[in-house]
Parts: structure tokens; sequence; C-alpha cells
């Protein structure tokens, strides 16, 4: 197993990830799109660059970031809301052309179960995507684009709603009323979960396939809301009732459990 790896995209779960890989005895190349924070990549022992895409092309030494690794992670999350909002298949063309030139022979995408989009009842990942936002269609293109190269092998993990210590989707539920789908279960993955997974797909080489990462309990959402605010001591949400409700989707890691693999981090605090 080859030990240099390059993380773009250092943002909360790739920061993560490169300490993690640097700590496991990785050489770890990491981008941000933040001068201020190259300093805070060096500290852990990340080689830094200032790397930015853009639908017009990438900033940065693309090409110095890219030479002598062997295994790339591109977590790089669609940016479609306010202002700014950029295509990620567009950026994706300008990497997807550099990698091809480079020493990366495997690459390992970071997506999202939103590919699954509203489908009904237990979703694995044999599924078909039907996404139905934009980010999602715009993910599953991306997904399609790097699949499909044969010069280096992609394989894609997309997560579920992401959870860690300073960071849990009830904070900005708290006492919101009338919310829906309070019958729907919940997918969720710890952030220790999502770096497991994929330090897993590294060591053991899973290259070439799709693997979903939820962490396999799924209460009901208004159930699992209400218990996770009275915990932190925050107004609970409420939900509308309604009897004629669908579902909902429920997403099984089912790849990755098949594979004798367990999560460590139960997403009930």
């Amino acid at each position: 197993m080859n030990k240099n790896i390059g993380v773009l995209g250092c943002g909360w779960l790739g920061f993560s990830l490169a300490k993690k890989l640097v700590e496991q005895g990785y050489k770890v190349k990491g981008t941000t799109t933040s001068s201020s924070k190259l300093e805070v990549l060096q500290k852990e022992g990340i080689a830094p660059f200032k790397i930015n895409l853009s639908e017009s092309g990438i900033q940065g030494d693309i090409e110095e970031f890219l030479s002598n690794i062997d295994t790339l992670v591109i977590n790089v999350p669609p940016k479609l809301r306010g202002k700014h909002a950029e295509s990620l298949v567009e950026k994706l063309k300008f990497l997807h052309s550099e990698i091809k030139k480079s020493t990366v022979s495997q690459v390992l995408f970071v997506s999202s179960t939103a590919v699954y989009g509203d489908v009904e009842g237990e979703v694995t990942e044999e599924s078909s995507p039907q996404p139905i936002t934009e980010s999602g269609k715009q993910l599953v293109e991306c997904e399609k684009m790097l699949q499909s190269e044969e010069s280096f092998k992609t394989t894609i993990i997309r997560f579920g709603g992401l959870i860690g210590p300073d960071r849990h989707p009830v904070t900005t539920l708290s006492g919101k009323q009338s919310l829906s789908n309070g019958n729907h279960p919940i997918n969720l993955i710890h952030l220790n979960d999502c770096i497991h997974m994929i330090l897993t797909i590294l060591e053991q080489e899973h290259w070439g396939e799709v693997f979903n990462g939820v962490y396999p309990h799924h209460p009901k959402k208004q159930v699992y809301y209400f218990e996770e605010a009275q915990k932190r001591g925050l107004p609970t949400p409420s939900y509308k009732t309604q009897s004629s409700e669908k579902e909902g989707k429920l997403v099984l890691s089912k790849t990755f459990l098949e594979k004798g693999h367990i999560f460590t981090t139960p997403i009930i605090s």
C-alpha cells in the first residue's frame, strides 16, 4: 500500500482526515482556498497548497500538488447557494484532465446520499440514484465522470448527514415548529466514522467501488431530534402530525458492512 496521499479540500472533514492520515504515517498534501489556513495545515504536518477550483480553471500549483501522490481524496462539496454559485461539474472537468496527467492511480470521491433523492424505503449502493436537487444531480454527474475514466480507479463514498463534536443538525432545528417528515428515518454519520471508513478503504484497497456512509441506526426524526435537543438543554423542535405521510428513505451501508467492517461511533449523544 502506498503512503502518499493528497486531500483536495481541507474543510471540516478534509482537515480532520488529513491530520489522521499524518498520524497513521502517510505523507499528506492538503489544499485550502484560504491563505490564512496554509500555516494551520503546515503545523499539522500536512504539506499545504492554496488551490482554488473554479468554472474557468484552477488557480494555484495543481501540478505540484498532484505530483508524487498515488491516491487523491476529493472532498469538494457543490457550491450552489448564494451569489457565487458555481458548477461542480465544470470545476471537476479541469481537475479531471490534471489528474490524468499526474501520477495519481486511485481517486476517492466524497459524495452524498442526496444522490438518491426522495426515494422511499431501503436504499443500498445497488439502488439507482434519482437526484431531485441541483447538488444531487451535479454529484451524480461528477461520480460518472470519474468512474468512467480508465487511467485511474475511482471509489465513491456517499455520506449521510455529518455530525461531530461541535456540529449537529439539532442546533439549527432547535425550537422550530411544524417541521415536516417527522416519521422519516434519520441517515446520519459521525465524523469519526467518516474518517474510519476512508482509512479502511485506503488500507484494504477497496477501489472501483461505491460505499454508502450512514450509521446503521435510524430512529424517526421527531423522536431523535426531540431527545438530542433535550440532552443539550435546547428548545425541542416540533413536527406536523401527518397520518398519510410517506415512509421516507432509509440508507443502508451494505457494501461496508458486508465486507465485515463495523461503525465505531454512535449517533446518539
